[in-house]
């Protein structure tokens, strides 16, 4: 089935890693367009074209909880499990400032804190603006370091 994560999947935090994102949530990512359209038997290479094209991070948005592209692609990644080298490319490159934010977010889903700290803090002296959509739909623009200090510090 689309939706299922791949058989091979190593547990993440003891269950499912697709669980990790709110059963709600889930499912209005899998109702969304985007997931339909975009996001349809993706594989990990395929993931970085569509963050490469991504233009702002957010999770979800509006009054009936609609997901960003963003948040899609972050399942997308839970589902398919890359490799971790292929995330660590993700964060490590520097051109694409949106697959770093994705690849970071990621990261921090999966790993473990000495890992996660390891790997993130240096992202601390990326000063790139990126545009932020907030929970009412609002953009702001916020620099890549005070994406990935949310990242680190906030729960959701």
């Amino acid at each position: 089935m689309a939706n299922k994560t791949v058989k091979d999947a190593v547990a993440v935090h003891g269950s499912d890693p697709q669980h990790i994102i709110d059963a709600i949530v889930r499912q209005r990512i899998r109702d969304s367009i985007y997931w339909k359209e975009e996001c349809f038997a993706l594989t990990a290479e395929r993931v970085v074209d569509k963050a490469m094209a991504l233009k702002y991070v957010g999770g979800v948005y509006g009054g009936n909880v609609k997901p960003t592209p963003f948040l899609c692609l972050v399942l997308k990644l839970l589902q398919i499990q890359p490799e971790k080298e292929i995330i660590m490319e993700f964060i490590r490159q520097e051109e694409f400032k949106y697959v770093r934010a994705l690849g970071a977010f990621y990261f921090r889903l999966v790993a473990t804190a000495k890992e996660i700290f390891g790997e993130l803090e240096p992202l601390y002296k990326d000063y790139r603006k990126i545009l932020f959509q907030d929970r009412m739909g609002k953009f702001e623009v916020i620099h890549v370091d005070e994406f990935i200090d949310r990242v680190l510090r906030e729960e959701r």
